[in-house]
């Protein structure tokens, strides 16, 4: 898949979670064969570039290429801004977020709250196309609900508008993450424009990846939280999309090491207090499944010291689960 002048290498791209897909998760699940990744979303108001959230999301350096920035807003003048500042800030390419479901985004007309307004749509692809020299990305609902699917209206609109690439969650802002995502409405779009398409939403396995590649025409598929505290989902899809043979999952060293690289970037990257608060939904994730998870979970979430943090991690992997669960409650 071709983003402007990037080459997108695999099947399989990380979507962008709040919260979730910052620098050091973004190395992470390229590291393991993610083909593209993408910011968290940077909001569109630059006078809040000087906040800590902000400071930290506005780092686009890094090994990854391209380096993509979503940036998330209502007003076409002030995304246009933002595009602006997130290049100047190391950015290769723009994403415009109108797929976030969440109230205090659509609250403020943003994220897929847009998706009601065509118009609007089309005033803001314009404006951000027309502000830099790099590829702009857009990603999108199926529709406001499941009455009113109008993917097809705005995948032509954004293809006018010279977007370079199209992102599609299957479902619609109504549906939040409830239900099935629906794939037809996709496959409608792949008839509709040529743009590079990228599938999105419940997309857990390679076997899945692979059918809702058939069944949509899409380039790639968008995972999001089944990549949470298995970035090595990606390199699974990519192995069997390319084999049809399936790899063998990662093993407790595997993981062990992953998460311990993982909350060593993580607490250079927001200091001790916010990184060791931070890491803790990650090392749910990433112990998920794993004999004793519950226990451990309890124990090392109490924990306040990186060092302990760590070390707790490194013996829950390495010992028995119950010899890990009580050092992690004498740590505590």
């Amino acid at each position: 898949m071709q983003i402007g002048p990037y080459t997108v290498d695999g099947y399989a791209v990380l979507a962008p979670m709040a919260g979730v897909t910052d620098k050091p998760f973004r190395a992470l699940c390229f590291q393991h064969g993610a083909a593209a990744v993408t910011s968290e979303m940077i909001t569109a108001d630059t006078s809040l570039y000087g906040s800590r959230k902000s400071v930290t999301r506005l780092d686009h350096t890094g090994s990854e290429q391209p380096r993509i920035a979503q940036i998330v807003g209502a007003d076409p003048g002030a995304l246009a801004d933002a595009a602006r500042a997130n290049v100047d800030f190391g950015a290769q390419v723009i994403d415009i977020n109108m797929g976030c479901p969440a109230k205090k985004v659509c609250n403020r007309a943003a994220g897929s709250a847009l998706l009601a307004d065509e118009q609007q749509i089309a005033r803001i692809l314009d404006a951000v196309v027309g502000a830099v020299e790099v590829p702009v990305t857009l990603k999108i609902r199926t529709g406001i609900d499941p009455a009113n699917r109008n993917g097809v209206q705005v995948a032509r609109i954004a293809q006018s508008a010279g977007i370079a690439s199209l992102a599609v969650h299957g479902r619609t802002r109504a549906d939040r993450f409830k239900g099935q995502a629906e794939f037809a409405t996709l496959a409608r779009i792949r008839e509709a424009v040529d743009l590079p398409l990228v599938a999105n939403g419940d997309i857990e396995t390679p076997e899945q990846a692979l059918a809702v590649l058939k069944e949509t025409g899409a380039d790639a598929v968008m995972v999001g939280r089944a990549a949470q505290g298995n970035p090595w989902l990606f390199e699974q899809i990519n192995h069997y999309l390319q084999t049809g043979e399936s790899l063998p999952l990662p093993s407790d060293e595997q993981r062990r090491a992953a998460l311990l690289w993982y909350l060593t970037e993580l607490y250079a990257l927001y200091g001790e207090y916010r990184g060791v608060r931070i890491a803790r939904k990650h090392i749910a994730w990433f112990c998920k499944n794993k004999a004793g998870a519950a226990q451990f979970r309890a124990a090392v979430n109490v924990i306040e010291e990186p060092e302990q943090q760590h070390n707790a991690v490194d013996a829950f992997f390495r010992a028995t689960y119950n010899d890990a669960v009580s050092s992690a409650r004498e740590v505590a």
